[in-house]
């Protein structure tokens, strides 16, 4: 099933326009409860939309879509859009939340007992700017950085530790719940910091930089534990699979990489072969050059954007994509938490909204699932079961 275009979001022009204010969606965000939506449409700008969007913001949804967005709408209560003006470019946006009661600065939502939800916002300055979603007050501006804040990544914990990637070739690590302290710098990419993704058992952190091999980090010690090598170009994005096991590269060589992160395997890759058929590629310029790459939700299907002009999703245990769409300059792409969607970002700025495949996940993936949530690759080499069964359970067979 080919996906669909939902809807697409586009930005409004500016009342000043200059070279300051790139319009490129660099970055999209959904907050990890699927309540909001963040976009960094560009000119120095981050809109806030309340999931799903209103009847009025689709551009292209059927009319049964329509009308389950009307009574959502109703159901979200006072929810409402919001704009950050932030100053400067927006690069990287991450969201998490804010647990009730948590030390630090006083925060409307938080002072009546409530969790309330953040937003990290990366800027062309070096800045990294965070606000609570609900009002839309800055809470924090974090300075350390030298160049553009690339990236951002939250642990998936709670624990409010923020990890930033920066054109200045290092990743900071930062600890909101101690007033924005930052506690570590890392350093050991010699090109800029493009991405940077926490493992979902806030083990580990792994970089992508302008090098062919992706770092990975002890989210501990604040320690290198290796250097994943087998790129022939620069490694732009990763992502971790749902249940830490599995980490996915995606390079300027028309490649994925598929990683067991414990041992540093490939385990496979991923070719972005040009499709003739779908596209024209009269230029000489090599265009299946990926740009972003992410992991769906019950971690079954990775979805990929090129600069060929087409949005891919694989199924993991495959090694040709199943789906395609057609789009223009993409840049980023992500997973509606709960499945079911994609929203890509492009170089005009605007965002578009994608049908992704539904799954009924086996039996047999939500028991790996569950025990490679919290065991790694080599304790499950230790255990006394069948090869076969170890084979499955460490993704080399499906």
């Amino acid at each position: 099933e080919e996906p669909v275009l939902l809807a697409e979001l586009k930005p409004g022009r500016p009342q000043r326009y200059d070279w300051k204010s790139s319009c490129e969606t660099w970055s999209v965000a959904f907050s990890p409860d699927g309540a909001w939506f963040a976009w960094s449409q560009g000119h120095c700008v981050v809109k806030l939309i309340p999931w799903p969007l209103e009847e009025a913001e689709l551009c292209k949804a059927s009319e049964r879509k329509s009308r389950g967005s009307k009574a959502e709408a109703r159901s979200r209560g006072t929810a409402k859009e919001k704009t950050l003006e932030c100053g400067q470019i927006v690069w990287g946006l991450a969201f998490s939340a804010w647990p009730a009661g948590e030390a630090g600065r006083t925060e409307p939502a938080c002072t009546v007992g409530l969790p309330c939800l953040i937003l990290a916002t990366g800027l062309n300055d070096g800045q990294i700017k965070v606000w609570e979603v609900q009002t839309g007050h800055l809470l924090f501006s974090l300075s350390g950085h030298q160049d553009v804040v690339r990236d951002l990544s939250f642990a998936p914990d709670g624990s409010l530790i923020l990890v930033s990637a920066s054109r200045d070739k290092t990743l900071r690590v930062w600890d909101l719940s101690r007033d924005g302290r930052q506690v570590q710098v890392l350093s050991g990419h010699v090109q800029w910091v493009y991405c940077c993704s926490i493992s979902p058992d806030c083990s580990m952190l792994c970089s992508a930089a302008g090098e062919k091999s992706a770092l990975l980090w002890s989210m501990r010690s604040y320690t290198l534990i290796r250097r994943l090598e087998g790129h022939q170009s620069s490694v732009v994005s990763c992502d971790f699979s749902p249940d830490s096991a599995l980490l996915v590269t995606a390079s300027y060589d028309a490649c994925v990489i598929m990683w067991d992160p414990y041992t540093g395997e490939q385990l496979r890759t991923l070719r972005h072969v040009p499709l003739h058929s779908a596209v024209d590629y009269s230029s000489e310029v090599h265009t299946s050059s990926l740009r972003s790459v992410c992991f769906s939700p019950e971690g079954l299907y990775l979805a990929t954007v090129a600069d060929d002009r087409l949005l891919r999703i694989w199924a993991l245990e495959l090694r040709s994509p199943v789906a395609f769409a057609p789009m223009t300059n993409g840049l980023c792409c992500m997973y509606f938490p709960h499945g079911g969607f994609i929203a890509t970002g492009t170089r005009d700025g605007h965002v578009q909204f994608w049908t992704a495949p539904r799954v009924l996940s086996s039996l047999k993936h939500l028991c790996r699932k569950a025990l490679r949530t919290f065991l790694t690759t080599y304790q499950v080499l230790a255990l006394p079961i069948p090869r076969k069964l170890k084979e499955f359970l460490t993704y080399r067979t499906f």
